[in-house]
């Protein structure tokens, strides 16, 4: 069963982070599923809860009015998935989060704790980390905006303290515009498993349609964290896009780090990288209109 000590359900967001102030050994619930599973294994348990699961604020996908979509903690995975304005502009991502376990976990996990739980196997984070977002997050001293690039700070840790409550995720206009993308996510099962490798490659055309004009390429578990892949990125830009679809695998092996795990050999999750970096691209060019 679930051993916890208390649960307390916060009023809004300034009541929930005074409960973190109350009690240091607090742990923050939303929708549970990550949380749960630690409790029942024992990991937290006796802990006492502090649950925002009810601050519908939180919740949903907005525009703002310079074009930033800000998707907030509390969107759950098939909510992103299906809202018009992640279809129409962040197909990408939608794609990447429906790829999260199965239905029920899809109902009712959220995006927000998909990034605070900061696990580099997280289906929305190599996506999240192509686009270059940012985490909108507020603590007793105000708010402050936090770039994914400063976000993951280790294997399950983030830039996020533990009176902080992320309130959403923003992508800026400039980061989705005029891009396409693809995520590929390799799973010893194809039914409710954590990647073994991720990849998200975003595309930007030239005009034509024949030129990779910008490449954003970015992994899950590649590395300790999401990463992006700066060197691959920077042999690929400009290049016609069956040369970019060509180099682009064996250029990304200078960016990744994977380790050996039960899972996959280093060895294996490299080869990954080579031949999924080049199939993510050449799906993220098709979509933007490349003849491949």
């Amino acid at each position: 069963m679930y051993d916890f000590r208390s649960i307390y359900q916060a009023k809004d967001v300034a009541d929930a982070i005074a409960a973190l102030q109350r009690d240091p050994e607090a742990v923050l619930i939303a929708g549970g599923t990550d949380v749960l599973i630690k409790i029942r294994e024992g990991k937290l348990a006796g802990c006492s809860l502090v649950s925002i699961h009810e601050l519908r604020e939180l919740s949903g996908v907005t525009m703002e009015e310079d074009g930033t979509l800000s998707i907030g903690a509390l969107t759950t995975f098939r909510d992103v998935t299906y809202d018009p304005l992640v279809q129409k502009h962040l197909p990408v991502l939608g794609e990447a989060v429906d790829q999260a376990g199965g239905p029920q976990l899809r109902a009712a996990g959220t995006i927000g704790g998909n990034v605070c739980n900061g696990i580099t196997s997280a289906d929305s984070a190599s996506t999240l980390v192509a686009l270059d977002a940012d985490l909108l997050v507020r603590g007793p001293a105000g708010e402050r905006i936090v770039p994914i690039s400063q976000w993951y700070k280790g294997m399950g840790k983030t830039a996020l303290t533990h009176e902080e409550i992320l309130l959403a995720v923003r992508i800026p206009k400039s980061h989705y515009q005029g891009w396409t993308g693809h995520y590929i996510k390799y799973a010893m099962r194809s039914a409710m498993d954590i990647a073994t490798l991720g990849v998200s490659c975003l595309v930007k055309l030239s005009a034509d349609k024949r030129r990779a004009e910008e490449v954003r390429l970015a992994f899950g578990v590649a590395g300790p964290v999401p990463m992006r892949a700066p060197h691959a990125e920077a042999v690929c830009a400009g290049l016609p896009v069956e040369a970019a679809a060509a180099r682009i695998g064996q250029a990304a092996l200078e960016d990744v780090n994977p380790r050996d795990s039960w899972r996959a050999s280093k060895a294996f999750r490299l080869q990954l990288v080579k031949e999924l970096s080049g199939r993510a691209f050449r799906e993220a060019g098709r979509k933007g209109g490349a003849r491949i």
